[in-house]
């Protein structure tokens, strides 16, 4: 089953949120998408097909559309949540500039976070929220290596194990074994089809769940430190700053 509620609509944008409660694992029937966009998770993950084969689409992978791009979906992990930003033919020229856009964005800590922003943003929709909309697209504008083969497989089946935080994921050594790769190419194969390295990805996760926490209120932050994995608070503290450029304090200010 899937809802979608409309939280902002103008001439040259719209921002809906899309909840998903579909638990089968096999491919929907084709559909066309209908407009130029980008698609961000909010909650929980799916696969999607499209232009450039298919792909996880989670906490750290968005997706752009085009028109008349036939979509497939599944949704093996269960229910999910998504923003969907939709944009006339002539915002997409104006902030692609008829540069060919990528099939999946890697979403950054940064990215991430202007995504929650612009949700909060709804109530002044043609200044606030269009400047986060505007900013928001525009970090998905830098296509990453795309292509096919092994090497992407390889690689979404290291994202997989990653996002599910499956033993294997703890180090590039064991996470090579289970994938019978050499350390050397999983490493070069997924900086050279993410545009990140696999320790920042990883640690990309671990900021993503903690400003789900953050943002949910009522969270000890050496308790969150633990939860997640870091060895104490200042290193959890660094590692937020580094990918979001603030503070969880000042997150929990920001976010409250």
């Amino acid at each position: 089953m899937r809802t979608a509620t409309r939280l902002l609509a103008r001439p040259d944008f719209r921002v809906t949120v899309v909840r998903c409660r579909d638990d089968h694992r096999g491919w929907s029937t084709p559909e066309p998408a209908d407009a130029y966009g980008l698609v961000l998770a909010r909650r929980g993950a799916f696969r999607r097909a499209g232009r450039h084969g298919a792909t996880w689409v989670g906490s750290t992978v968005a997706y752009l559309t085009v028109p008349g791009e036939e979509e497939r979906f599944a949704h093996p992990a269960g229910g999910d949540e998504c923003t969907s930003v939709h944009l006339s033919e002539r915002l997409w020229r104006e902030l692609f500039d008829d540069r060919p856009a990528p099939g999946t964005v890697h979403v950054d800590g940064r990215l991430d976070l202007a995504h929650r922003l612009l949700l909060r943003d709804a109530a002044d929709p043609d200044h606030a929220a269009a400047e986060r909309l505007v900013r928001l697209v525009g970090r998905a504008v830098t296509p990453v290596a795309a292509g096919g083969g092994p090497g992407r497989r390889l690689v979404e089946r290291a994202r997989a194990a990653l996002h599910d935080d499956a033993p294997e994921a703890a180090g590039l050594l064991p996470l090579a074994r289970a994938l019978d790769a050499s350390p050397y190419r999983l490493s070069r194969e997924f900086q050279a089809r993410t545009g990140v390295p696999l320790t920042r990805y990883r640690n990309r996760l671990r900021v993503a769940r903690a400003l789900d926490r953050i943002e949910q209120g009522d969270v000890r932050l050496a308790d969150l430190a633990g939860e997640l994995g870091f060895s104490d608070q200042a290193h959890l503290t660094r590692t937020v700053r580094a990918h979001l450029g603030h503070t969880p304090g000042e997150l929990r200010r920001l976010l409250g």
